[in-house]
């Protein structure tokens, strides 16, 4: 018996000196962090390391993940032209409070906004600061934000969140399908996003907005925290038949870590008590200001940690594996989703992502393999949306 122990830590120690070894020589990119909601606090800096929360660059560091996709997340609220115009200026202020951070941090890390930029940061040992959008929200029925946008750094929009908005119906909206899938607007956003440059961020959209966009894009497309409805039934999550269709596009799927995406939930009545008492107290969280926003997160996270009963990285992998045996190694990646719920056991944070690969390692995955799941597949999508862009401008 005590050889046998043996032989697994040995083993376990050998796993891990491969995880080291792969994450010292690849490129590691996770496609959605919502941190961005840290900064409306002055003081928050990501250079320092931090006690709470999921993301700063020396917990980057000490993880081995080397670029981070940093959401410019707005919560979907009324549609009218004093409304729009409010977000549009939030969404302005965070891409602003995004680039202060990294240039504070200059030493330590830059903006992105190509896979070219990503792999010369990496060979200088700097952390590559990307930026998505999500939620269209802020560009109301103002198309021309989109090249705004993009000219601050945006490199992806997811096109809705929670609930419906102008561009597509959402996935989970109560109030059900509003466009019928993409609206004549969004078809013109997809459009629009394409011609620059941006990738098309299918992840919180209905399904037939969904295969809407795959009708109309030239460009492949992504899902930057999505995981497979096979596994977990969520209608955040793509089917199998989604799957195939995201292959024939070209595009990729980033798993999600957030445990209500990775596993069905059981019955937890202490847990959605807890959680109704915060609703109850605080009210609609997209009307609070930021402060008390700040306020509301700490506590929601620390109920989940208290009372779910949390996902792990096997869930996770689980997710990577059903991909793989659907569609292939070539169309799936990993989008953590830190500091907006994501989080499983063995990976809460930035300095925890080596033990997916462990896992992938464990399951016999290559290291080949690995470099396509932690950054090639995405990095292979945004350099062929650049390219077709360029291709369109000439």
């Amino acid at each position: 018996m005590t050889l046998v122990l043996a032989g697994c830590g040995n083993n376990e120690e050998q796993l891990i000196k491969r995880a080291n070894k792969i994450h010292a020589s690849i490129l590691t990119v996770d496609t959605h962090c919502d941190t961005p909601m840290e900064f409306s606090d002055p003081a928050f800096d990501l250079g320092i390391r931090h006690d709470e929360g999921c993301v700063d660059f020396p917990r980057m560091v000490e993880g081995g993940l080397h670029a981070e996709f940093f959401a410019v997340f707005t919560g979907q609220g009324p549609r009218n032209d004093s409304t729009f115009n409010k977000v549009h200026q939030k969404a302005l202020e965070i891409f602003n409070a995004i680039h202060k951070n990294v240039e504070k941090n200059s030493s330590m890390a830059e903006i992105a906004t190509t896979p070219d930029d990503a792999y010369r940061l990496r060979k200088a040992g700097k952390i590559a600061a990307f930026i998505g959008m999500e939620n269209g929200y802020p560009i109301g029925k103002d198309i021309t934000r989109i090249k705004l946008y993009y000219d601050l750094g945006a490199r992806y929009i997811t096109l809705a969140h929670t609930k419906n908005n102008d561009i597509c119906d959402s996935s989970t909206d109560p109030a059900g399908a509003e466009n019928n899938g993409l609206s004549a607007f969004g078809m013109q956003v997809v459009k629009e996003m394409n011609r620059f440059g941006m990738m098309v961020d299918i992840s919180h959209i209905s399904d037939k907005s969904f295969y809407d966009v795959l009708k109309v894009t030239k460009a492949p497309v992504i899902a930057s925290h999505s995981s497979c409805r096979a596994l977990c039934g969520s209608p955040r999550n793509l089917s199998d038949d989604m799957l195939l269709a995201l292959k024939e596009n070209g595009g990729v799927i980033q798993i999600c870590i957030l445990g209500n995406y990775l596993k069905t939930p059981e019955p937890n009545p202490e847990l959605d008590s807890k959680l109704k008492e915060i609703k109850d107290k605080y009210g609609d969280y997209n009307a609070l200001p930021d402060s008390t926003k700040k306020i509301v997160r700490k506590e929601y996270n620390n109920i989940q940690r208290t009372y779910e009963k949390p996902a792990t990285v096997k869930d996770v992998v689980d997710h990577i594996d059903h991909v793989v045996q659907v569609i292939g190694i070539d169309y799936v990646g990993i989008g953590t989703d830190f500091d907006g719920g994501g989080g499983v056991d063995g990976c809460r944070t930035a300095s925890d992502v080596k033990n997916i690969t462990i896992e992938l390692l464990r399951r016999g995955y290559s290291k080949s393999d690995i470099t396509k799941i932690w950054g090639g597949n995405v990095m292979r999508v945004l350099r062929k949306v650049e390219e077709l862009a360029k291709k369109t401008a000439i």
